[in-house]
C-alpha cells in the first residue's frame, strides 16, 4: 500500500508540475512551482553523486557527467517542455519505474539516470552512441530506424553528448 501511495503521489507531483510547467510556458532552466528550487549544485557534491552512482552500475562517470551537462546544465530543477525532470531530465514513467520518489533529489535522479544508462548500455552491447539516442528519444525509435533516429534533436544529442564525453577523457 506505501508504494502505491508513493507512486500515485510521484504522479499527481508530476502531472500539477508538468501543467504548471506549460501554463507558464517554461521550456526548462528550472521552473518549479512550489518556489524558487535549487537552481545549482556545489561540484563537489554532484561530482562525489556521479563517482558513487557510476560505480555502483558501472557507468563511465564521464558519460554520467555528459549526460547531465547537456540535459540540465547541472541545474537539478530543471523541467523540460516535454515534462522531464532534475539533473538526468527523467520523465515520470522513467523516474517510476527507476524508484525515483523525487526527481529533484539529485542522488535519487543521478541513481534513476545512471541506472537507466547502465541498462541502455547493456541493451546495445555497450555502443554508447545508440544508448544515448535511445536516452534521448528511446529504444522504440532506436529499434524502428535500426540505429540513431534521423531527428535533427536525437542526432544533435548523441554528438554533442558524445564530443562532451571524449573531451573529458581519452574515449574512443
Amino acid at each position: 500500500m506505501a508504494s502505491t501511495r508513493s507512486t500515485g503521489r510521484t504522479t499527481v507531483v508530476s502531472l500539477v508540475i508538468i501543467f504548471a510547467t506549460a501554463a507558464a510556458g517554461c521550456s526548462g532552466g528550472g521552473f518549479l512551482p512550489f518556489g524558487d528550487g535549487p537552481h545549482s549544485i556545489a561540484p563537489a557534491i554532484l561530482n562525489s553523486i556521479i563517482s558513487e552512482q557510476s560505480a555502483e552500475h558501472g557507468v563511465s562517470p564521464d558519460l554520467v557527467r555528459a549526460v547531465i551537462h547537456q540535459e540540465s546544465g547541472e541545474d537539478p530543477s530543471a523541467i523540460s517542455s516535454a515534462g522531464a525532470m532534475g539533473l538526468m531530465q527523467l520523465m515520470p514513467g522513467t523516474a517510476d519505474a527507476y524508484g525515483v520518489n523525487d526527481p529533484f533529489d539529485p542522488e535519487q535522479n543521478v541513481a534513476g539516470g545512471t541506472a537507466l544508462l547502465a541498462d541502455l548500455l547493456r541493451q546495445y552491447h555497450g555502443n554508447v552512441r545508440l544508448a544515448l539516442a535511445a536516452y534521448n528519444a528511446g529504444s522504440g525509435a532506436v529499434a524502428k530506424y535500426h540505429g540513431i533516429p534521423p531527428f535533427a534533436e536525437t542526432q544533435a544529442y548523441v554528438r554533442d553528448v558524445t564530443s562532451l564525453y571524449r573531451a573529458s577523457t581519452s574515449h574512443p
